[in-house]
């Protein structure tokens, strides 16, 4: 019997014809990638990830919600908006010393980030300044600051650099073209202009989006066509499942294939190298093989706790078991 002659695995490089300003990843070409035998993309991501990163550290962030429900934004999959009956309930921001708290915990746990989220679509001057308070709180605890709070002014980006925040998430959520189908209350370019004024205001951006929305393939390398040529393309990239609430409009479509969410994360690992490209929502409906395989493909950063803002997330000791099946350290 005669020997199979192994073939040798193309290496991926960005399109050569495309400078680092325009369009370095065109969508045909993230498509593409998408298109690869699984193995050969798996290779890839992981010889992108070894090329920038310590391949067995992840980052440990934690997420809390500081001011939950009552948005007035019709986001689809959100259970947070007051445009659907999911059982959650508006509250106040909270204090200073509720945080602190949360912070503390978070930092004997391992975390090195923390990030806060507040339902709002974009808040008014006097909550920037509370939540610049709580920024505040975070930053003498050590760790490094995020968060999530809506669509902001140019003044309300400096506000909140100033308090010494880190990181700004606002996350493009699905492709420029399916976007009209999740969200009405707003438009793709809102996104875009607080990335904007985060950036000018000197702030890291953290962008991602969600994935298993009903999007098609194409609209998934659209997703992330859109974040790896951005110039910078975002500094941290969380990549989430849709977690589906019953009351939400996305509640009963039919999961995304975990392979093709594995897909998703190898090929944001390739076209945004430098990237920390984090599991975000959904961890907790996967399997520890399917964690494996993303850990493989390049994500390097997970939320860790109870939930994240409104729905369930893995638990400390599950993550903590993961780990050490895995031989992943916190970094």
């Amino acid at each position: 019997m005669t020997n199979a002659i192994a073939q040798p695995v193309q290496v991926i490089r960005r399109p050569a014809e495309c400078s680092a300003t325009e369009g370095r990843w065109p969508l045909e070409a993230v498509e593409a990638l998408f298109a690869r035998p699984f193995n050969d993309l798996l290779f890839e991501a992981q010889r992108v990830h070894r090329d920038h990163f310590q391949p067995n550290e992840v980052q440990l962030s934690t997420l809390l919600s500081i001011k939950t429900g009552g948005c007035p934004e019709d986001c689809a999959y959100c259970p947070q908006s007051v445009h659907y009956d999911t059982g959650v309930e508006a509250g106040k921001l909270m204090d200073s010393a509720e945080v602190l708290a949360a912070v503390t915990a978070a930092r004997e746990q391992g975390a090195t980030r923390f990030c806060m989220g507040a339902a709002w679509r974009a808040p008014k001057d006097r909550d920037v300044e509370k939540v610049a308070e709580l920024v505040r709180v975070v930053k003498e605890a050590g760790l490094e600051a995020c968060c999530t709070l809506g669509m902001l002014s140019d003044g309300q980006a400096q506000t909140l650099k100033e308090a010494g925040l880190d990181y700004y998430n606002h996350n493009l959520d699905t492709a420029p073209e399916a976007y009209g189908r999740i969200i009405s209350t707003r438009d793709y370019q809102d996104r875009l202009d607080t990335l904007e004024r985060v950036r000018s205001a000197g702030m890291h951006v953290c962008s991602g989006g969600i994935v298993g929305m009903g999007e098609s393939r194409r609209e998934r390398a659209g997703l992330i066509a859109q974040l790896a040529n951005m110039d910078p393309y975002p500094e941290s990239v969380p990549i989430n499942h849709l977690v589906q609430v019953e009351g939400t409009p996305l509640h009963g479509l039919e999961p995304l294939d975990p392979l093709e969410f594995v897909r998703t994360i190898a090929v944001a690992r390739i076209t945004m190298p430098t990237a920390r490209v984090r599991l975000s929502a959904g961890r907790q409906q996967m399997s520890d093989a399917v964690q494996a395989l993303c850990f493989m493909a390049g994500a390097n950063s997970i939320f860790y706790g109870e939930k994240l803002l409104t729905t369930g997330n893995p638990d400390w000791e599950r993550d903590q078991a993961l780990f050490a099946k895995l031989g992943l350290q916190a970094g």
